[in-house]
């Protein structure tokens, strides 16, 4: 099965494991707050991830020095559920960040928990982990996290734009309190500030190679309406020309024009410049547009 671009992006932020455990505290930190539950009764989290279900695992040791009540089977298809039930494991979990066990109601992003700049880093590698998503650059710009607590979702916003100095946009889906961004360029920034490089640089050559086509297409589009113009202006021309020698015109006129008749005549696709430089001797191409377009008018005078 193919990994998405989302998927690539959190297995790389999985290769940076905190080394302190007050960086594992605070991803495990950004981890609950973003996770499927987190309350007095339990602690449920949900990924499709092996990578992320790898490392959980180690995370909540190295914080907590606990293990999970409920373990997937890393082998299994489908989404993986890890759950911690014990009431003595929740009440060391929830003690950790300065909550009752008793009254989850209000959780909020404990500053202290996230004072140093590392700790915020990890905090944010957690949260996306647990509860972000990145669209595939080439479909289209599109990064959230979401979290069922609004206070957390209104700091989260607030520490993501005190380390990088932009503000994430944000909306409400079935209960859930949704940061977004939409910018290429921001959502590279967020990516390599949690660890993902890579995937950042992905976001930044989606973005060129658009733009690169952007700019191919204008000047398709451009050069077909030049082409088209060059049709018709040499289609009246020759209609004109065809006018003159029916009248028997043509060979009235002065010899510039009788050349630049000739060149048309022998050379229906050619352009301006082409013309031009055909001529005995050689003009400018404005010199050659104003001997065509005296050609239009004279069978315009003619025909009236």
């Amino acid at each position: 099965m193919a990994v998405s671009f989302s998927g690539a992006a959190k297995a790389e932020v999985c290769r940076t494991l905190p080394q302190k455990k007050c960086c594992a505290l605070a991803q495990c930190f950004g981890i609950l707050l973003f996770c499927n539950s987190f309350t007095g009764k339990g602690i449920r989290i949900i990924t499709e991830s092996r990578e992320f279900a790898q490392c959980l695992p180690k995370l909540f040791k190295k914080a907590f020095g606990i293990s999970f009540d409920t373990l997937p089977d890393e082998d299994a298809p489908g989404k993986l559920v890890f759950q911690i039930t014990d009431g003595e494991k929740l009440s060391a979990v929830m003690s950790a960040y300065g909550f009752d066990v008793n009254d989850t109601l209000a959780l909020h992003v404990n500053l202290p928990i996230v004072e140093e700049d590392c700790c915020k880093a990890s905090f944010l590698r957690g949260a996306f982990l647990a509860g972000g998503s990145v669209t595939d650059p080439v479909k289209g710009y599109h990064m959230e996290i979401t979290t069922t607590h609004r206070s957390v979702a209104r700091e989260t916003e607030a520490l993501i734009r005190e380390i990088l100095e932009f503000t994430l946009k944000t909306a409400q889906r079935g209960g859930g309190q949704v940061l977004y961004l939409k910018q290429s360029e921001l959502i590279s920034d967020l990516l390599t500030l949690l660890g993902a490089p890579v995937a950042a640089m992905g976001i930044m050559e989606a973005r060129l190679e658009k733009e690169l086509n952007n700019k191919v297409n204008r000047r398709c589009n451009c050069d077909d309406a030049n082409t088209s113009k060059v049709v018709e202006a040499a289609q009246e021309q020759l209609a004109a020309i065809r006018i003159l020698r029916d009248r028997g015109d043509v060979v009235k006129l002065p010899v510039k024009l009788q050349q630049a008749i000739a060149a048309r005549e022998q050379n229906p696709e050619a352009s301006l410049t082409e013309l031009a430089a055909m001529m005995e001797p050689a003009i400018t191409k404005p010199a050659m547009n104003h001997r065509l377009k005296k050609i239009v008018e004279l069978a315009k005078e003619a025909g009236s």
